[in-house]
């Protein structure tokens, strides 16, 4: 088949969710040539489920994407209609931008820049197959007629494949509400020798705003400062920042729902597939837990343009009907319209345990897959994947090593180092809880721990990974002069400005330490030039946690050790003096470092230590015969 008279594509990318849609411009910007073939254009970046990005975890991910180049934190900073920052009251580590985007704006600003990258070409069709020779990709097979020739695939299905949407007792194949299924691609897959399983995800019921009683609800605001994903300003419609609101269910809430589980797809048993544990459906909020009087339930405005409120908190598939009624027993929903009801959906995803670290399947060379295909739900999960998979397909295309994020670099190393040593059996859902370094993984030193990798990419611009270096520099320059700024005299010109803490501080760090404000601090004893406020805020993160940033460099060390500590493939585990659990899953995952060990479960430190020890004596053993063997 031939797009065009001087068509020629290295990379075709299955799907334009957001993992195709980081995957294809990842792998285009690095000088491939791309076609992004997807079920309905119109579709691209589609957020089918709430209108958010971010959160703990995952906008701990957003900003690494950025970091490495990536997209979705620049088109999120250019149509988000409400911001703020959860955690604020906890520790920088759990501190996360969350953003709720203009639905349809997010999308069509993130097609205009699909269809402006050069070297990328769109293309609406069914991918039907990945075409196979001697081990190798050679091409897909679409429902429009014949053989797209290519030298790699990476594939980005979503819930599309042998997707089915349950309301109650009506079932329909779908990719999702309105779209086909991809029906046909799963079983070229398993020819080719990957094992798939069913997860289940859902969908809250929307409603018209002008059907609430706004009054009844409280307001939740957006935050009115100048916060950002992206590393650079983008230009923004002069629209204002939307609110929210929230209520919550009630005892009214429960008993009907309660009293309808037998009519829901998921209690009843027609769904087979797993379903997320940490963002449950309203009916299995209730059977987990009963004593819960009530559930908290937002709602979010879709878009500056469009009356559609997204119920956040009730996804769910019980009937249309039963839907409607649990809507109006919620405080100031109770005249509510609803004019698109939740719904379930189970599909086939990959056992990524199959893949190795670069998100290719080893069985195949030129076949990568990513998103919700390898048993991840969420857009950023989903993007953060399609990012590194693309840099991975292109870098294959190359002959170029393929890129690999450590734990200890990111959230985007622990969530491909979950999904491939470890599994899934539910849909996984990035957590700050999975990082075992997440003091130094929090969103604000994105830049600064994955800028250099991403200009060496090729992905960021080389002025961005200069600036970070000389941030970084300021920030320890400041540092510094606080500490070294002491407090002894009162001939200091800020002596008693500060009032009854100054005779417990001895530098002007201390009193940092002590829970005064940077702006403060600096009020009294200024800086040679003035600081932004994304580095003041650094720099009393670094202040306040530095006994355990002490802390926590010692354990980096140690695990930037273990990660370059590489364990052969053909390691024989039965040898080792270990736990039987331990030999079990190490022999099971075949971890390529330490690092990647330490991380499985069932793998104690003390395995660890011994599984070194081995390591060094073989490497020892193997220098001997080597010098012995030169003697000779």
């Amino acid at each position: 088949m031939r797009l065009s008279s001087d068509t020629d594509f290295e990379l075709v990318v299955i799907g334009a969710g957001h993992a195709g849609c980081e995957a294809a411009l990842a792998a285009s910007r690095l000088g491939v040539r791309t076609l992004l073939v997807t079920l309905n254009l119109d579709a691209i970046a589609h957020m089918p489920c709430n209108c958010s990005i971010g959160g703990p975890g995952k906008a701990h991910l957003v900003s690494e994407i950025v970091a490495l180049g990536g997209e979705m934190g620049r088109n999120l900073d250019c149509t988000f209609t409400h911001l703020r920052v959860l955690n604020a009251s906890k520790g920088p580590a759990v501190q996360a931008l969350r953003a709720q985007a203009d639905k349809a704006l997010y999308r069509l600003a993130m097609k205009q820049t699909l269809e402006a990258q050069p070297g990328l070409a769109l293309w609406q069709d069914q991918t039907m197959s990945v075409e196979v020779a001697q081990g190798r990709v050679v091409g897909v097979g679409t429902a429009a007629g014949g053989v797209i020739s290519c030298r790699a695939v990476v594939v980005t299905t979503g819930t599309f494949l042998n997707g089915l949407i349950h309301i109650g007792d009506l079932t329909w194949s779908a990719g999702r509400a309105g779209e086909f299924a991809a029906v046909g691609l799963t079983a070229s897959l398993q020819a080719l020798g990957l094992k798939f399983q069913r997860f289940k995800t859902g969908t809250v019921p929307r409603v018209l705003k002008s059907s609430l009683d706004l009054d009844r609800l409280e307001v939740v605001p957006s935050d009115p400062r100048p916060l950002r994903f992206h590393h650079s300003p983008v230009q923004r419609p002069q629209r204002p920042l939307l609110p929210c609101w929230k209520t919550w269910t009630t005892p009214a809430t429960h008993r009907l729902v309660r009293g309808a589980l037998h009519l829901s797809a998921l209690v009843s048993g027609r769904i087979t597939g797993i379903g997320p544990r940490y963002c449950p459906s309203l009916e299995a909020k209730l059977l987990r837990f009963p004593d819960r009087e009530r559930h908290t339930v937002f709602l979010e405005q879709e878009g500056w343009d469009t009356e559609e409120i997204y119920v956040y908190g009730v996804s769910n598939s019980l009937p249309a009907s039963v839907q409607l009624e649990m809507l109006r027993s919620l405080p100031g929903l109770e005249e509510a319209i609803m004019i698109r009801p939740g719904y379930a959906i189970e599909y086939d995803c990959l056992d990524a345990r199959q893949l190795d670290r670069s998100l290719g399947y080893p069985g195949v060379r030129g076949l990568f897959l990513a998103g919700q295909v390898n048993g991840t739900s969420g857009y950023e999960e989903a993007a953060a994947q399609g990012l590194l998979a693309g840099i991975n397909a292109a870098r294959f295309l190359r002959d170029q090593p393929p890129i690999h994020i450590s734990r200890a670099q990111g959230y985007l190393g622990v969530l491909v180092d979950d999904l491939i040593s470890k599994g899934t059996d539910e849909p996984y859902r990035m957590l700050t809880a999975r990082a075992e370094h997440r003091l130094a993984l929090g969103q604000g030193s994105a830049l600064r721990r994955l800028a250099p990798l991403g200009a060496e990419i090729g992905l960021l611009p080389s002025e961005v990974a200069d600036r970070v270096r000389t941030e970084e520099a300021i920030v320890d320059a400041e540092i510094s002069r606080l500490q070294d700024l002491a407090l002894g005299t009162s001939s200091l010109p800020g002596f008693s400005a500060l009032g009854a803490a100054m005779s417990q501080a001895r530098t002007a760090a201390d009193l940092v330490r002590q829970g005064f404000a940077y702006a403060q601090v600096a009020a009294v004893y200024p800086p040679p030039r003035p600081l932004p406020t994304a580095l003041q805020a650094e720099i009393e993160a670094r202040l306040r946690y530095a006994p355990y940033w002490s802390q926590e460099q010692a354990r980096l060390q140690r695990s930037r050790q273990h990660a370059r500590r590489s364990i052969p493939p053909d390691f024989c585990y039965a040898e080792v003096p270990l736990r039987r659990e331990a030999r079990e899953r190490l022999a099971a995952a075949r971890p390529l470092t330490l690092e990647q060990a330490a991380a499985l479960p069932g793998v104690t430190p003390a395995d660890v230590a011994v599984l070194e020890a081995w390591l060094q004596r073989r490497a020892s053993a193997a220098t001997g015969e080597h010098t012995s063997s030169q003697a000779q």
